[in-house]
Formats: C-alpha cells, structure tokens, sequence
C-alpha cells in the first residue's frame, strides 16, 4: 500500500557503468537480448546498472495502470468481506509502483543528471495526485467500513485488530469522510505539496554546489589538520586545478569552520552555507511561505487547528501542545547549563586567547570552542581520525551488531551498485543462518547527491511473501573521502552517524511484521529514531570501540590515555549542542502553530529572532538558514512538526541503553530482548508498549540529562 510516511566497507570491483555526464547506462549483456523495462520487476537484486531515465515514463505511466486495477479489485470485492480480501490486499496495494518509485527517488538523491531530473519531475505529480487518491477514494472507504462492521473485524486481535484501528484512523485523518469538493482541493493540495518541496530540495543542493573555493595560496590553509588539506587537494584535482579546494558539503565546511585560523575565510563560508536557498533561480523563500500556507489549509480542511495536530495525531505526542510542553520544558532544563557553558567559552576566548570576547562572530564559535578543548582536556578530534579508517570502522560496525543483536553481515559481489564506490551486503540472522535482507551503503560525497546522511528502503518484506523476498534497504553518507592514498579516516561524529544510519537499518532488517503496514516505514517518527539513537552509544564503550578502531598504519588500538580523553570531553559544551537542537525544533513548531505572515512579518527576520533566543552571539542580519532547511520543507511531511522527535528519541535511548549497561552492553541475551521487543516489532504495536516490553517500566525523563552531565 503507498504510503504518507515520509518516506561500509570492502569496495566491490566492477566495471565503471557510468557515461562521463553521469547517466546510469545498460550494460552490454543486456544489450544482447530483448530488454524489458527494469522498473517493471520488482526485484531484491535491484539492476542499477540498467535503469535510464527515459525508462521512467512509460513504467510509472504502467504502474499507475496497473495499480489502478488493484485498487478496483478491492471495490469490487463479491460476496462477503474478509480480512484476507479487503485488508490483506489494501496492504499489498501499489508494490511495484512504490518499488519503481523508490529507485527514481532514491537515483535523484545520489546519482542525479538534468535528463534523470526532468523524468522524475514530470512523473512526481502523476504519482502524488495518485497517492492522495487512495484515502479520498470513496468505493475504497466503503469497502473498508463494510469490513469494520463485520463479526470478523469485530473478532480481530493483535496486529490485525490494530492494522484495522490504525488504517480506519489514517482514512479519516486524510480525508476519507471529506465531501467532494474538499477531497478534490485536499487532492490538489497533496500534488502541489509533493511538487515544491521536491524543488525545494533541488534548490537546496544546487545552491551547495555552487558555492567552492579553490586557493592556490597556503597561509589560506592556516589552522586547517593535515587531513583536511589532503581533501582539498584531492577535491582541486579531481576537478583540474592547482591548489586547494573546499565546498559547502560537510566534511569541507566543517573543516574550514572548526580549524581555519583565518577569521574572514570562516565568514566567507558560515554566509555562504546559511544563504543557500535565498537567491535566483534556487530561490526557496517563496516556497516557504507556499509550504506552509498548503500544509496549514490542509489541517483545517481536515478539522485540525494546526498542522502539528494533524501530523503527530498517529504519534506519541499526540498532538502540538505536548510536543511543544516537550520542548519548552527541556529547555528550561538546561538553560542555565547553556549559560554556563556560553560564559566559559567567553572567559577561555579572554583569558587564554586574549582576544574581547565582545569581537567574536558565530563563524568564530565553533573555532574557538575547539581551541577551549583542546586546552581542557588536551584532546583534539583530528587525534582520532588515523585510528577511524572506514573499511575497519564498517567491519568492526558488523561485528558488534552480530555480537549484541545476532545479525551477520556478509559482503555480496551479486548486488550492482548505482556507481563506483557504493559498497553491498547480505544481512543474516546469525542463529539460523537464514538471509534477513541486502543493504547498499554510500557514504562518500559527490556533487550528483543530495548532503546528510539517511536510510530508505526498497523492498519491505513480510513473512506472507510468497517469493519470500528479503528486505532490502541503504544507509547514505557524505563522509570525509579517501586522500593522497589513505583510506577515508573518519572524526568520531562521523563515526556515531555511520552507527546511527545502520540502526535504522537493523530496524528495518529485523522486521518481522507479517504486513507492511506494520513494518518500519509505519512506525511513529519519535519513536523511529530509538533504534539509530541507541546505537551511537556503542561509539563511546571501549570493548565495542576496539573492534572498529585500529591506526590505518601500525593496526595499533586507540592509546589508554586519548581513548581516556575521549570519555572525558563527550560531554563539553553538551547543553550548547542540546540547545540548538531544541531551537530547531522551536522554530519548526512555531512555524507549524503560530507563525502567520500578516501578523509575524517576513519569514526569515521571523525564524532569525527565534534562533537569536538560543544562541550567544548576534546573528547576521541575512541569516537564512530555514532556507536550506531539508528536514522541514524537502517532502510532504517529513520532520515537519516533527524535529523535536530527535529529542524525544534521545530521552528514550538514554534511559534504554541503561539497561544495556546494567545487564552488559555486549551481552547478547539483552541485544535479543532488544531485538524482539523493539526492532522487529515495527508498529505492530503501540510504541509505548514496545517500550514498556523491554524496559519493564515507563520512560525516565532525566536519563539524557544525566547522560550530558546536566542533571
């Protein structure tokens, strides 16, 4: 069924399938035969290295046919209705159609070309009007409602009699009872909103892309680490120049903001990053206001005040107002640590620099925070990149996922990746030796993708599969690339997302839901981040970090005393970074309950004096970050009134690991109660539950303030 949710490394020699403009061409041995259009074959060996983007049309075009004839099946059901005929089917509803679909989305993520681009531009609409058809489908409504009363819909338990409650309740929430003038203008509203926020996130990462700086002068190189200097010379040749070059994708900016000893080149590149999306042609001010505009006519057309009510109706907050509690109290649960922290790094810049803490900018923030670590706990993060190479961080990731949680990992040479550098894997279970499902990871960054990190999935698989397709899913990065002959050597923060990206992977490999509507995809999105969140605190155990951390040269484990330093800076400046989190999330739930443009004025002034409330400094007048703000504003929903789930999941990891702590963080007995309780669960139950079920208890709100050293 299409759903309204959001949606490494032994390299695999192969041959380059790439043209030079990047179009994923058709290998030759499928050149030797009658082809038939890859996007039409669902399948679990996924032929990247045969789709073109002029196979796009035709195959949503069929799809969409195809998928049509489904649905009308389910209208007309003969004879009497059935969990098998009616529900079981909805569940099935539209598979090929959300394979295809994924793969053109996902190829525009991280391979894009101007032709792959259009193709999928000119299909989006087609399939999102199509998409938003399903709830607002009135013979579809009957068909369920006429089940709902039956004895055997009455007689349901467990994970049907939730799928019945939950897909009734998903019917009402998008308009299934609307009359047919509002389910034509919430119809218009969903294309429309599929459609900006996709150009949305195309401004987004053009406008990264246009930015670089390539210098040929050292003392510009001031401050930087070795390593960072390897990667702008290894950026400026492979672009054909002399010197160095440096761009707005992660490993670059936070390089040059971190280290770079000059004051202006920081500035340069703090405006640069946060006016991306503020000027033609990638301009997404006027697609702010339209995202918004769109999302709040669509909650009051459905009866709700505000879009947060409709959007975390399905969540554990339930509603704005106790995501905004959430928030507003955590807050002022660490206020006074940020002050502090604020007024520490002002008395180091004075004391120990010897510069007016008064002529310090935000681009000098992060820099002189650094210094002020270095000098607390003589500890620098660049110490730790030799001892982070990434195929041993990839391997050693594998190996504590199949000590604690039982899931082997094995590499797989049959899966065709999108391009070169993209690495594949067969997952098993490690007691029955049975697959559990493929992954593809691709975690270095390239123009042709869009910045971050993320997991998406391509097939979701149920037991009930009669070809039993396993699962098959990716984890995406844009980390710090190979340089002057080293492997990629990661920071530490790279390393916990590597981890973080794979425990949403694991969530979606464990399922063992027998619907689809019940696996990972459908799980409440503060609840979704448990699994990725929980993981990262492997990054910090030292018997879990000696089997991923080895120096790239001498295979030396990380020293006692920096491993000791680690520990003891994890927490610094902690209520700072918990700050920021939470005034993006503020300024997310501001925008979805209260922000009106007549009364609030322009929307960039507007989330400037919100981000203003938590940050030390004045920020610039032109300050735009929201513009680039892709959690909010690239998709349909995505994070939108939804930010502060990366809060609510930090509360609810902290207090779970501390049974992993209790019982031992390696100990297998606890990462198979995990397992069972949780990851496989998905949402066949009530997220609550699924908590209670491992922790025997209901969350403690203070384990993430004891966890930062703020309780």
């Amino acid at each position: 069924m299409p759903t309204n949710k959001p949606s490494n490394d032994r390299h695999n020699e192969r041959p380059n399938t790439s043209t030079p403009d990047g179009e994923i061409s058709v290998s030759q041995e499928h050149l030797q035969m009658p082809t038939m259009n890859p996007l039409l074959i669902r399948s679990a060996k996924i032929p990247f290295d045969s789709f073109k983007s002029e196979q796009i049309a035709p195959a949503i075009d069929e799809l969409l046919t195809k998928t049509e004839a489904e649905l009308d099946a389910i209208r007309t059901v003969s004879g009497k209705r059935t969990f098998e005929n009616t529900l079981r089917v909805l569940d099935n509803l539209g598979l090929d159609l959300e394979y295809a679909m994924g793969i053109v989305s996902h190829l525009e993520s991280v391979a894009t070309t101007p032709e792959w681009r259009k193709a999928y531009n000119d299909v989006l609409p087609k399939v999102a009007a199509f998409n938003s058809k399903i709830t607002l489908d009135e013979g579809l409504w009957k068909a369920l409602s006429d089940f709902a009363a039956t004895d055997e819909a009455q007689a349901l338990i467990g994970e049907q009699k939730r799928f019945l409650t939950t897909t009734m309740d998903s019917f009402r929430r998008n308009g299934a009872e609307l009359p047919p003038d509002k389910k034509e203008r919430l119809s218009a509203i969903n294309t429309e909103l599929a459609q900006i926020t996709n150009t949305f996130s195309q401004n987004t990462l053009d406008s990264t892309n246009k930015f670089e700086f390539v210098t040929t002068n050292e003392r510009d190189l001031a401050g930087l680490p070795e390593s960072a200097i390897e990667m702008g010379r290894e950026s400026a040749k492979e672009k054909g120049l002399s010197g160095w070059r440096f761009t707005l994708q992660a490993p670059s900016y936070i390089a040059i903001m971190t280290y770079a000893d000059s004051s202006k080149l920081r500035e340069t590149f703090y405006s640069a990053y946060n006016a991306r999306g503020t000027t033609e042609p990638e301009n997404n001010v006027p697609l702010l206001y339209r995202i918004l505009e769109l999302r709040r006519e669509k909650a009051q057309l459905l009866g709700y005040k505000d879009f947060s009510d409709l959007v975390l109706a399905d969540r554990m907050a339930k509603n704005g107002e106790t995501a905004w509690s959430f928030v507003d109290g955590l807050r002022g649960r660490i206020e006074k640590h940020f002050e502090r922290e604020q007024e520490e790094l002002k008395q180091f810049i004075q004391s120990e620099c010897g510069i007016d803490p008064g002529s310090i900018k935000p681009w000098d923030l992060a820099y002189y925070a650094e210094k002020m670590r270095k000098a607390r706990y003589d500890f620098d993060e660049e110490e730790l990149r030799p001892y982070f190479p990434l195929p041993k961080v990839i391997n050693g990731l594998f190996t504590v996922v199949e000590k604690v949680f039982g899931i082997t990992v094995k590499p797989n040479t049959e899966l065709k990746p999108w391009c070169d550098g993209v690495t594949t894997y067969s997952a098993f279970d490690s007691a029955s030796g049975k697959l559990i499902g493929h992954f593809y990871s691709d975690l270095q960054p390239r123009s042709t993708k869009r910045g971050g990190a993320w997991m998406n999935s391509f097939i979701s698989h149920v037991p009930a599969d009669g070809d039993a397709m396993p699962h098959v899913g990716l984890m995406a990065g844009n980390f710090t690339p190979p340089a002057e002959g080293k492997p990629s050597l990661l920071t530490h923060d790279e390393v916990t997302t590597l981890f973080h990206e794979f425990g949403h992977l694991m969530h979606l490999l464990c399922s063992t839901v027998s619907l689809r509507g019940q696996g990972m995809n459908s799980v409440a999105w503060d609840f979704i981040e448990l699994p990725s969140q929980i993981l990262e605190n492997w990054c910090w155990e030292r018997e879990a970090v000696d089997l991923f951390a080895a120096h790239h040269e001498t295979g030396e484990k990380i020293p006692d005393q920096l491993f000791d330093k680690v520990k003891r800076a994890r927490n610094f400046r902690s209520a700072t970074f918990l700050m920021r989190q939470l005034s993006f999330s503020t300024a997310d739930l501001l925008l979805h309950r209260a922000y009106d443009r007549a009364k609030d004025g322009e929307i960039l002034p507007y989330c400037r004096e919100i981000f203003q409330r938590t940050s030390s400094l004045p920020l610039p007048q032109d300050y735009a970050m929201i513009a680039s703000f892709t959690h909010l504003f690239s998709s349909s929903v995505g994070y939108a009134a939804g930010y502060y789930s990366y809060q609510w999941a930090e509360v609810l990891d902290a207090d779970a690991f501390s049974r992993f702590a209790r019982d031992g963080f390696m100990n297998p007995a606890t990462g198979k109660a995990f397992r069972d309780s949780v990851l496989s669960r998905g949402d066949a139950e009530d997220p609550n539950t699924l908590f209670k079920n491992f922790m025997g208890r209901e969350p403690d709100s203070g384990a993430l303030l004891e966890r930062a050293g703020l309780k």
